[in-house]
């Protein structure tokens, strides 16, 4: 197993605030990591500076670059920090005074120009500043590491190589790691497990060729698909209804990822590529006369994608029926733009409803559809990534999963390019690539001649155990992550202990239960609360030592199934809801009271009743990008899973705690509790959520003794692990006293609601919403302040559910969340 860096990382140099740069460094503090962010001094100062009086002497100017870095990144839409408390942990500076702090950081990354002369000057300047055994990187997308480092000490070069972040960093899985010549293997492992343990990476090593792994495939790739498509006469919307989702890549597509990178970036990659790979046959692509004749009509009237509002795409004020923004399409032979159509490809359209990827492109590239414009475009744009990814395989990476990967984890593909021909089935799609006249790898063509029919080998189960080794000509052990928990393997392999419709009790192993939820999008329904009784009932009474409760899917849980509601709706049966509503509250208060410590592992969205699961239990461990919130009152109810009585007693209770007020003691506590409860009011009535999980903390979801955890693929892992390091010791929470403010305070919360609505930041049935959620805040309307159980606050959040239900504003909310997915406000 790979060893943690002898020098542990905590601070972290970032030299370049660029794009790219900044949000290393706020991908670092986001780690909870201190980032020192260095860039060049300004020649002289701007004419606004200069207004001011300051010269090229004040810092204020010679750290411009550096702080005009960070303020861009700051203000980046989705976030490059997770939090505000984040931003606080990089500092700014500039090469000329501040290179010898580099003598303070643990690890150095550069990411200045893509000039070789001016990274190897650089790292002149770095290695006179660096402590021996200091990690330098270079986040280059495609120089030669070797070429870097040249001239440069045994020591520096043992602790260089190169990492290649891709952007954003925050939100893109993928780090290559690239080894230079010189590299010390110890090291280089570390780092590895550094960076997939702290920053969160899925790290891909590649071999020091130009552009490495990803953006080697991709770039050529792309530009096949695109001059392939401009010379078979395809239009651009054409293009992109058939190179997104239909064949299991992002929406951007081919020209919309175009406008998305920026047309003259994506030309220079490009260009430089070009220059870079002399001896590969598919580089003519990369300067197709006819996709240059574009690109330089584009770059020539400045219309270089997004950044400039135009593109391939221009978007129009105008909104269609759905309040949609209206694009308009470039017009190649006249470079005017007309109304983008969608295009009439019926094959396209027949296949489009088939789920499984594999099962949607046999059916496009099969007989029906054979000769049909849409099927013949995706076969082209598969069979070139299939064909290019074999050619050069060998070249730019160390094995098959690496190139899968890197492609899905850097570029969003539903599946790489040797996971899709498995998939389609290698022979076959072999035979057909020889047919559209492709050539197939020597290495494919030798393997399938031994008759080895996949690259992947998988058990009866269809569980992955190998892979096709090019080297070895067989198949080879495929490495795991011993961190990485997959509920699906646990279920293949038999390690469920009790299921029904919406959930099921895994054995997690060392005598932890796994309940993991199985409903669409894991809403919270009838089953999945008596799986939670009946995995409290199984702690109680069997050997278990503690429960985790988390899952495989894409998020933990949005909330509560709404078709429960309209079931109520129909029958008029309001006690249908208020028993489901108790059976949610009571499983959770039974896993609360149970004597083995229970912990939720929390992903994506944890929304609603999601969240209230969340809250309900012992210890959160969440990943770091979790959004969480009680989001009730878009469909026109109140949390009454226990949410509201768990945010009473969290902040309430630590603000009531704080000022030495004891639970049960006559008296009223010498403290306002307003504060505490126009917090949460604030938090509910607004349906906030958080951007993080980091948010979650300081929005007061997540508690000091919840963790936060970088890695998603390590969660349930991590959930594990602190559920056992809790059963050392644990006992049980006894049932809580909480403070019920009573009428006054109820009225105070009121009345800032009502001047929400007659500001117009609330409507009528908001403000309805509003008072209920107010009086269960203050405890229920008792003339005076009182000390309550728990038991009074889930009774006022069952009331209030069940009284709001009944109007007909939140019956028209639920069923359009329902129709459309979006909130109504009405």
């Amino acid at each position: 197993m790979t060893q943690p860096i002898a020098r542990p990382i905590e601070r972290v140099a970032v030299l370049g605030a660029g794009t790219m740069g900044a949000a290393i460094a706020a991908h670092v503090a986001n780690a909870g990591l201190h980032a020192l962010l260095l860039d060049i001094v300004p020649s002289e100062p701007s004419e606004a500076e200069t207004r001011r009086g300051l010269t090229r002497d004040d810092r204020a100017v010679r750290d411009r670059p550096a702080r005009d870095g960070l303020d861009r990144i700051a203000k980046l839409k989705p976030p490059s920090f997770v939090s505000a408390a984040a931003r606080t942990r990089v500092e700014i500076g500039n090469f000329d005074d501040d290179l010898s702090r580099l003598a303070e950081v643990d690890w150095v990354v550069e990411a200045v120009v893509e000039r070789l002369d001016i990274k190897r000057d650089l790292m002149a300047r770095v290695e006179a500043a660096v402590r021996p055994g200091t990690l330098v990187t270079t986040n280059t997308s495609g120089l030669p590491i070797h070429q870097i480092v040249e001239g440069r000490s045994d020591d520096f070069r043992r602790h260089f190589f190169g990492t290649h972040f891709f952007n954003p960093p925050r939100y893109m899985k993928l780090l290559e790691l690239i080894a230079g010549d010189d590299t010390d293997p110890a090291a280089f492992d570390a780092f590895a497990h550094f960076a997939a343990s702290t920053l969160g990476k899925g790290v891909v090593r590649t071999k020091d060729t130009p552009n490495f792994i990803g953006n080697r495939i991709l770039s050529v790739h792309g530009a096949e698909v695109m001059a392939y498509a401009i010379g078979e006469g395809y239009s651009f919307e054409e293009v992109d209804a058939v190179t997104g989702p239909l064949i299991g890549r992002p929406k951007t597509a081919t020209f919309r990822l175009q406008d998305l990178v920026g047309i003259d970036v994506a030309d220079g990659v490009a260009r430089n590529l070009y220059d870079l790979i002399p001896d590969d046959d598919h580089r003519d692509a990369l300067v197709d006369p006819a996709v240059a004749a574009i690109i330089g009509g584009l770059k020539a009237r400045g219309w270089l994608g997004n950044k400039t509002k135009q593109g391939f795409y221009r978007k129009t004020k105008q909104r269609d029926a759905k309040g949609k923004p209206v694009f308009e399409v470039l017009q190649p032979e006249t470079f005017d733009y007309a109304p983008a159509t969608t295009p009439d490809l019926p094959s396209v359209a027949a296949v489009r409803k088939t789920r499984a990827l594999g099962d949607r492109l046999r059916a496009l590239f099969g007989p029906d559809f054979r000769d049909a414009r849409g099927a013949r475009l995706a076969w082209q744009a598969v069979a070139r990534l299939l064909r290019y990814s074999a050619a050069v395989a060998p070249e730019i990476a160390h094995d098959l999963p690496s190139i899968d990967r890197a492609i899905r984890w850097g570029f969003s593909y539903e599946a790489g390019p040797f996971e899709l021909w498995d998939a389609l089935g290698v022979r076959a799609t072999a035979e057909r690539l020889r047919a559209s006249d492709f050539a197939v790898a020597p290495w494919v063509e030798a393997m399938l001649a031994a008759g080895v029919e996949s690259f992947y080998r998988r058990d009866d189960d269809g569980r992955v155990i190998g892979v096709y080794s090019w080297d070895a000509a067989a198949y080879v052990d495929l490495p795991r992550d011993p961190h990485a928990i997959d509920v699906a393997s646990l279920v293949r392999d038999a390690h469920t202990v009790e299921a029904n419709d919406s959930a099921r009790l895994i054995d997690l192993g060392d005598d932890v239960l796994l309940l993991a939820f199985e409903s669409k999008m894991n809403a919270i329904d009838l089953s999945i609360s008596a799986m939670m009784s009946r995995a409290a009932e199984r702690l109680r009474t069997e050997h278990w030592r503690a429960l985790v409760i988390g899952n495989d899917g894409a998020n933990f849980s949005v909330g509560a199934n709404l078709n429960g509601f309209v079931q109520a709706f129909e029958a008029g049966d309001w006690s249908m809801l208020e028993d489901g509503c108790r059976q949610l509250q009571h499983a959770l208060v039974a896993l609360r009271r149970a004597p083995k410590p229970v912990v939720a592992a929390v992903h994506g969205m944890a929304l609603g009743g999601g969240c209230e699961v969340a809250l309900g239990v012992d210890r959160i461990v969440a990943a770091s990008e979790s959004y969480i919130g009680l989001v009730e009152v878009g469909v026109g109810v109140v949390p009454a899973g226990g949410g509201l009585l768990e945010l009473v007693r969290r902040l309430l209770g630590a603000s009531l705690a704080a000022a030495g007020a004891q639970p049960g003691a006559k008296g009223a506590p010498q403290v306002d509790p307003l504060p505490a409860l126009q917090q949460i009011l604030q938090l509910v009535g607004t349906a906030k959520v958080s951007g993080s999980a980091q948010e979650a903390h300081e929005m007061g979801f997540l508690t000091d003794e919840d963790r936060i955890v970088m890695n998603r693929d390590h969660l349930l892992h991590e959930a594990k692990r602190e559920a056992l390091h809790m059963a050392e010791t644990y006992v049980a929470d006894a049932p809580a006293t909480l403070w019920a403010a009573g009428a006054s305070v109820a009225a105070a919360l009121q009345l800032g609601i009502w001047g929400m609505q007659q500001s117009g930041w609330a409507t009528e049935h908001d403000a309805h919403i509003g008072r209920y959620l107010a009086t269960v805040l203050a405890g229920g309307r008792a003339a005076r302040g009182r000390w309550v159980d728990e038991e009074h606050f889930l009774r006022l959040e069952r009331e209030s559910l069940v009284a709001l239900a009944q109007t007909a504003a939140t019956q028209d909310r639920i069923r359009h969340m329902l129709t459309t997915g979006k909130p109504l406000r009405n």
